[in-house]
C-alpha cells in the first residue's frame, strides 16, 4: 500500500490594479520551491467595481482550492482590498494567513488628486476610483481585518509625480501609513517600490516567514 503524501498548504496570489497574474510569477515560483501549492489568479481589475471583482474572485478561489485547508493568500496592492471585501461580506472558509504587499488600505492621495481624469479612468477603471482616502471612501468603510494579516509596504518611489501628491514616505502609489489597517498582526516597511515589491528577494523571504510563523521577525 502506497503511503499517502502529506497535503500541501495552498497559497492564492492576487495581483494589483491594472496588472496581471504574470506580475506575481516570481512570488509563485518561490512559494512552490518552499513546498506550497500555488494558485496564481488573474482577474480583470480594470472594468468592474471592487464589489463585483471580489464576488468573482471568491468563487474562483473556492473552485481552485477544493479540499484545501488552510488557504493562505498573498496580495499586491488592490488585491488586498479584494480580500478585505470578501471577508467582510462572504468570508472564505478555512482562511489561513494573509500577506498584503503595498495595500491601499486607507486609500491613496493619488486617487484624490487625479481620480477624476480621463487618463486615470482609462487605465484604472471604476475600481481605481474607489481607492480614495476620504473617510467615506470604499476602502475606509471596510472596517478592521479579522484574520491573521501581515503587511509589507515600500518607502521607495520611481514615480516622483505621484510622490509629490502623497504626504510622508511612500512607494509611488501608497504612503507607508495608508498601508496600515486596524487588526493587522504584523507590519514592516521595506526599501521597495510599488510596482516591483513582489519581485524583491527579501520581500519574498518575509512573505514565506509570515506564512510559516505569523510574523516577519528573524
Amino acid at each position: 500500500m502506497t503511503a499517502q503524501l502529506p497535503a500541501r498548504e495552498t497559497v492564492v496570489l492576487l495581483h494589483g490594479l491594472a496588472r496581471t497574474a504574470q506580475s506575481m510569477r516570481p512570488m509563485a515560483r518561490a512559494l512552490e520551491a518552499h513546498g506550497y501549492r500555488v494558485v496564481n489568479l488573474g482577474y480583470d481589475s480594470r472594468h468592474q467595481r471592487i464589489e463585483t471583482l471580489a464576488e468573482d474572485v471568491r468563487g474562483r478561489i473556492l473552485e481552485a482550492t477544493k479540499g484545501a485547508a488552510p488557504i493562505h493568500v498573498v496580495t499586491h496592492s488592490m488585491g488586498g482590498i479584494l480580500v478585505r471585501q470578501i471577508q467582510a461580506t462572504a468570508p472564505l472558509p478555512d482562511l489561513g494567513r494573509v500577506v498584503m504587499l503595498s495595500p491601499p488600505n486607507q486609500g491613496s492621495e493619488v486617487v484624490d488628486r487625479i481620480g477624476h481624469s480621463w487618463i486615470f479612468n482609462a487605465v484604472n477603471g471604476p475600481a481605481g476610483r474607489q481607492l480614495g482616502t476620504h473617510p467615506d471612501s470604499f476602502v475606509n468603510q471596510l472596517g478592521p481585518v479579522g484574520f491573521e494579516c501581515g503587511i509589507l509596504t515600500g518607502d521607495r518611489s520611481i514615480n516622483w509625480i505621484n510622490s509629490r501628491m502623497i504626504p510622508g514616505p511612500d512607494d509611488g502609489k501608497v504612503s507607508v501609513e495608508s498601508a496600515r489597517v486596524e487588526g493587522m498582526t504584523a507590519y514592516k516597511v521595506v526599501h521597495a517600490t510599488h510596482p516591483f515589491i513582489m519581485r524583491k528577494k527579501s520581500v519574498i523571504r518575509d512573505v514565506v516567514r509570515f506564512l510559516k510563523t505569523g510574523n516577519f521577525a528573524n
